[in-house]
C-alpha cells in the first residue's frame, strides 16, 4: 500500500458510461473511438473512476483519456457529453497495484484500500480511480487508488 500517491495529467476528456462490468472494454473502446473520430490524438494515458457500488451488476464510470490537443472546442458537440480538463490532479490517495489476474484481484485489493483507510481513520475523498500502466520492461498492470482526506482537510482535486 502506497499513502501519500498523487497523480497528475494533461489535457484530459472524459465521459460517464453505465455498462456491465465485463463491457469495460466496449466502453472504453466506444471512448477511443468517438475521440479519435473527430480527428483528437490519444497521448497513451488512460484511467477511470468507478462512481457506482462496485459489486452492483451495472457499473458506472467515468472514463478519461488524455488527447495531444490542448483543447477539444468545435472538435466536440456538446451532445456527446465530454468533459475537457486542462490538468487533472489528485492528491493525497492512497494506492495498490495488481500485477496479474485483474478480475480477480481488483475486489480484494479495493476493500484492502478501503480498510486501510478505515483502520487509520481517514476519510474517503474520491470515487476509486484505476490506471492502466506500463512498466519500462513492459509488464501491463494496474494501479488502483482512493483519495482521502484527514477531518475534511488536506485534500487537493483540481
Amino acid at each position: 500500500m502506497i499513502t501519500n500517491h498523487k497523480f497528475a495529467y494533461r489535457n484530459v476528456a472524459s465521459k460517464y458510461y453505465e455498462f456491465r462490468p465485463q463491457d469495460i472494454d466496449k466502453a472504453m473502446d466506444d471512448f477511443r473511438q468517438i475521440l479519435e473520430g473527430r480527428g483528437l490524438h490519444l497521448s497513451g494515458n488512460m484511467f477511470f473512476s468507478i462512481l457506482s457500488d462496485p459489486q452492483s451488476e451495472i457499473m458506472i464510470a467515468e472514463i478519461f483519456l488524455s488527447v495531444e490537443e490542448d483543447s477539444i472546442k468545435g472538435l466536440v458537440s456538446p451532445e456527446e457529453e465530454i468533459r475537457f480538463r486542462s490538468y487533472f490532479t489528485l492528491s493525497p490517495m492512497v494506492m495498490t497495484r495488481i500485477m496479474k489476474d485483474f478480475d480477480l484481484e481488483s475486489q480484494k485489493k479495493y476493500w484492502k484500500l478501503v480498510s486501510y483507510l478505515q483502520v487509520n481513520h481517514l476519510e474517503q475523498a474520491t470515487p476509486v480511480f484505476i490506471e492502466f500502466k506500463n512498466s519500462l520492461s513492459g509488464i501491463d498492470y494496474v494501479e488502483m487508488s482512493i483519495g482521502y482526506s484527514i477531518n475534511g482537510d488536506n485534500y487537493n482535486f483540481s
